[in-house]
């Protein structure tokens, strides 16, 4: 029996231009991990430094207590952000120095170690890190590492690479349950706003991956191919967390496809949810059964005003400019609050979008002000600009985001500071 301890850092983001949510969210692939390692005959313990608002002091305090073999430190807050994750290293490794002489070997799991995995191994200390998902690798830790799949580790002074990025079979993984105090300390509710939140929220997923590669995902090395969870686990999953007394659930989901057989089966159970999809991949009948499954919130990916712009980005899309209005608008009928996040393009004329933008608030549908692209490692659209990442990749495409653009997003930190910088401890 080997003890890992499972530690979501206590994340904090000044200076970054991280564009993901800041409040704490379920962190699932610790959820997973733990479940397959405790099915294996090993201890596992989860420290979630952001969601329980622990101290440096007390994440170091319980990981020694422990007196783990492995610690684990992910790269990202939650499976939620693995795509848009903060571009420095500057709290993981924070978080590594917090555990280094008390945590036994250091693992490091998230986008980061799938997409640059000896960056990553050399920047924290690491003794290995995992490419990819990382659920049913970390239980094969305990073994002998030179046959273990998808894991840069040192070997011999050198860093070795023993396989791409680990996709994990969905069908293994098992229903999560959460300790009720956790839920209880999860009072948001991720991009719901049709009500205030009345008892906890809760994330979970449905599936994973997605069947498209639009040019600015950054999914190539982790969470990529579309697999569903079995409908029976899903309910389970569910049933657990409203009987805790959850309120809320968001699917995380890269994408929410239309699934009729889980729609109907949420119906009765009287569920408020939300999730992020493409509305272009969503007819009428099945907008309306949305609705009635409890829907409360859909952020749709639309991203360009033009077919021109939407084919650049390899979207696919089924609908032309026109037909994408009237079905987002069609969904506004059913569900409370409707989003369509746009990209600045430069093949969007800025009068044409904010008519567009204008005849969507008419209709009480959200669409946001096109925001910039950062250029993600791992993405087709940073391969396409400049080839395989390498090990300056994150600086390259922080530095060249910083240099293009003068304005940053509303949820995002507006003096931003260098990734160098960061990752030095200088950004605060």
């Amino acid at each position: 029996m080997m003890r890992y301890a499972l530690v979501n850092p206590a994340w904090s983001f000044e200076g970054s231009i991280y564009f993901g949510c800041r409040e704490p969210h379920l962190p699932l692939e610790y959820g997973y991990a733990r479940a397959l390692l405790e099915r294996a005959g090993h201890e596992a313990l989860l420290v979630d430094g952001q969601l329980e608002g622990l101290a440096p002091e007390e994440i170091r305090r319980r990981v020694a207590g422990f007196r783990p073999d492995f610690t684990v430190v992910t790269s990202a807050p939650s499976y939620l952000f693995w795509r848009c994750a903060p571009p420095e290293l500057r709290v993981p490794r924070e978080t590594a120095e917090l555990v280094r002489d008390v945590g036994g070997k250091l693992i490091v799991v998230g986008p980061h170690a799938s997409t640059t995995p000896r960056t990553t191994l050399r920047k924290l200390g690491a003794d290995a890190v995992a490419l990819g998902e990382c659920e049913d690798i970390l239980p094969l830790l305990a073994g002998d590492w030179s046959g273990v799949p998808s894991l840069c580790y040192w070997r011999g002074g050198e860093a070795v690479i023993t396989g791409g990025p680990h996709a994990c079979d969905m069908d293994a993984l098992p229903a999560l349950a959460w300790d009720r105090d956790l839920l209880a300390l999860h009072r948001h509710h991720h991009h719901r706003f049709e009500a205030d939140p009345a008892g906890p929220g809760a994330e979970m997923e449905a599936s994973r991956g997605c069947p498209y590669h639009c040019t600015f995902c950054a999914k190539d090395n982790f969470r990529d191919d579309f697999r569903r969870r079995p409908l029976e686990i899903v309910l389970q999953e569910l049933d657990g967390l409203l009987a805790a007394g959850v309120e809320y659930v968001y699917f995380i989901d890269e994408i929410f496809l239309p699934n009729r057989p889980l729609l109907e089966a949420l119906v009765p159970r009287r569920l408020k949810f939300g999730m992020q999809t493409r509305i272009d991949l969503w007819s009428t009948e099945m907008l309306d059964l949305l609705g009635r499954a409890g829907c409360v919130s859909v952020e749709a990916g639309v991203e360009s005003i033009t077919e021109e712009g939407r084919a650049l980005l390899d979207k696919k899309c089924r609908l032309s400019t026109t037909q994408l209005a009237d079905r987002l608008i069609f969904a506004k009928g059913r569900i409370p609050f409707v989003q369509a996040n746009l990209l600045e393009m430069a093949e969007d004329d800025l009068e044409a979008v904010e008519a567009w933008r204008a005849r969507l608030r008419e209709h009480g549908v959200w669409a946001n002000k096109p925001v910039p692209l950062f250029v993600y490692p791992g993405s087709p659209e940073y391969t396409r600009k400049w080839g395989d990442a390498d090990d300056q990749a994150w600086e390259r495409a922080h530095s060249d985001y910083l240099q293009v653009n003068a304005a940053f997003s509303d949820i995002q930190e507006q003096k931003p500071v260098s990734l160098v910088q960061l990752e030095l401890g200088d950004g605060r």
